[in-house]
């Protein structure tokens, strides 16, 4: 496997303290208990960021691939029970293709929903890297001041989700 970071030569304390550094500021990035800087290309082609959620509602993100089964019954379940998530955001991220996307954006009318917004995560594996992803689907989800209340790997149960969220009003 190749490495994601080259690191320099450690020849005196200097390089040491920085290559120290660098690794607490990664880990620390990883394990932050707040949204991640995330950037998504959605599939109208318009970025979304960060910076255009709401200050105002919880945000679930669901990391996802569109040829997943697990992550297609997510989201009939989610679109079962859709009244209970109008108050929130859902950012809808995958590493497919914006074509692949956008198709399984079709196949479940997502765009009926103007607080879902689906794309491309940019870079591509973003996500899976920040949160040490392995499968999809993975959710996340965060109060209205960004702040970390669970996440689920694999298997999102709707309901447990629903139950964190109606506790955040």
């Amino acid at each position: 496997m190749k490495p994601l970071l080259k690191l320099p030569k450690l020849r005196n304390c200097k390089n040491l303290l920085f290559v120290a550094l660098l690794f607490f500021s990664f880990s620390q990035a990883a394990n932050s208990q707040s949204i991640p800087d995330f950037t998504i290309e959605l599939t109208n082609g318009n970025i979304f960021t960060t910076k255009d959620l709401s200050k105002s509602k919880p945000t679930i993100i669901i990391y996802f691939a569109p040829d997943c089964e697990h992550c297609q019954a997510l989201i009939k379940e989610l679109i079962k029970k859709i009244k209970s998530f109008k108050n929130s955001q859902i950012i809808l991220a995958s590493f497919e293709s914006l074509q692949q996307i956008s198709t399984f954006e079709k196949d479940y009318d997502l765009k009926a929903y103007p607080f879902i917004k689906t794309g491309i995560e940019k870079p591509v594996f973003f996500f899976r890297y920040y949160y040490h992803l392995e499968n999809t689907p993975f959710t996340a989800l965060y109060d209205k001041n960004g702040k970390f209340i669970i996440s689920y790997q694999k298997q999102t149960p709707v309901g447990d989700l629903i139950k964190h969220l109606n506790a955040l009003k």
